[in-house]
């Protein structure tokens, strides 16, 4: 018999497909294809590093999902997703990166089967995983379909957290913590950037007590000194330099649900205008997290950041979070809510977010940041506690 190791609860599970069936019957859509891994593991289930090669659940109104991908990750299927055997389907290998058959091919075979090649059926168009040729072969195999753009029907089904899932993101906000507390003992002038990379991805994936850590779908990013005005940048072999800022943005991640969690240390004796950026970053989140409240919209929470940083002179020009929860590569946000000044997105109790105000100026960067969870009253809860500020080491 083959064990399964489902996350959550079969009311659990339900919850979401009923969520997902209303938003699909809004759009019109009968069939719904999902191809972004990270819906995929909130509607099914289905856990594994298959998203190279192409995959999918299709949804239906009137039955349950059915999981389709590489005929050898059929037993992944089988051990993760909460449906019936019966709904997991793994076409052949040939079609594997092949120039003379495509996967899709498949697809569309099964869904003629399943009396469903005429249905209004909607697929994620802006999507990772989703290429523009799996679009032209399944539209030319189910000619009669009509075909309707149901990019994020799933993602915004996922922004407002069950107790499930937010309690998985408590354990990864522990696990955050201690990534935090651990390269800050060991960044120190002349310690290579890669051995502290080795440390966070020990403690990431070491855990904290029951909470055992899983990969971040975004790798350590920690520039420094003048690098830091990219934010992306991951790391290399240089050492640690006395007289640099280097920010660290870091996630503990739990059943794949992540907390990003972002802090900055300088090395000696920081610039004033360090020092007048952390102080107007600082005030600006603060006042953030006063505006984040049920009711109120995302625009609220950017506007708020924005006056004290204004006052500074600091001008930035990216939004500053994001919601946050279930991710696979290359992304942890959920691409949908933005706050920014633009999104007038009305919060509810229980969405979670990065809020993610980083500044990225010509020549440096600086970056303290707060993953937070909506509450019914009052001002955002904070998932990890730990000083807001930047670390000093002299």
């Amino acid at each position: 018999m083959i064990r399964k190791s489902i996350p959550f609860s079969e009311a659990e599970y339900q919850r979401r497909l009923a969520k997902t069936r209303d938003a699909m019957e809004a759009k019109g859509i009968e069939v719904l294809c999902v191809t972004d891994p990270s819906n995929m593991a909130w509607l099914t289930g289905y856990d594994g590093w298959s998203f190279y090669v192409h995959q999918g659940v299709v949804v239906f109104l009137d039955r349950d999902p059915w999981w389709w991908g590489r005929s050898q990750d059929r037993n992944g299927a089988l051990r993760t997703i909460w449906m019936e055997d019966s709904c997991a389907y793994g076409y052949a290998d040939h079609f594997v990166q092949s120039t003379e058959r495509h996967p899709m091919q498949e697809l569309a075979a099964q869904l003629r089967a399943m009396g469903v090649a005429t249905a209004r059926i909607g697929v994620e168009m802006e999507n990772y995983y989703y290429s523009a040729k799996a679009h032209a072969v399944l539209t030319h195999e189910l000619p009669d379909a009509r075909f309707i753009d149901g990019t994020a029907v799933v993602n915004w089904c996922r922004t407002v957290k069950s107790a499930e899932e937010l309690t998985f993101m408590r354990k990864a906000a522990k696990i955050s913590e201690k990534i935090v507390d651990g390269w800050l003992e060991r960044v120190e002038p002349g310690v290579p950037k890669n051995h502290v990379v080795a440390e966070i991805m020990r403690d990431a994936v070491m855990g904290v007590d029951d909470a055992w850590g899983d990969y971040a779908a975004i790798v350590p990013l920690l520039p420094s000194g003048t690098d830091a005005a990219a934010p992306h940048l991951t790391w290399d072999g240089r050492p640690f330099a006395e007289g640099e800022a280097t920010f660290f943005e870091i996630a503990g991640c739990y059943r794949r649900y992540h907390i990003p969690f972002c802090r900055t240390v300088f090395l000696g004796e920081p610039p004033d205008l360090f020092k007048m950026a952390e102080s107007a970053l600082v005030e600006g989140l603060e006042a953030g997290l006063e505006a984040a409240r049920a009711g109120n919209r995302a625009c609220d929470v950017a506007e708020a950041l924005a006056a004290p940083l204004e006052m500074a002179g600091i001008t930035r020009g990216a939004r500053c979070g994001y919601p946050i929860g279930l991710s696979y590569p290359p992304d942890w946000g959920e691409r949908t809510i933005s706050l920014r000044a633009e999104d007038e997105t009305v919060l509810e109790p229980d969405m979670t977010f990065h809020f993610m105000p980083g500044l990225w100026m010509a020549n440096w960067g600086l970056e303290i940041t707060e993953s937070i969870r909506i509450t019914e009253n009052g001002p955002a809860e904070c998932f990890c506690d730990r000083p807001r500020k930047m670390f000093v080491k002299k």
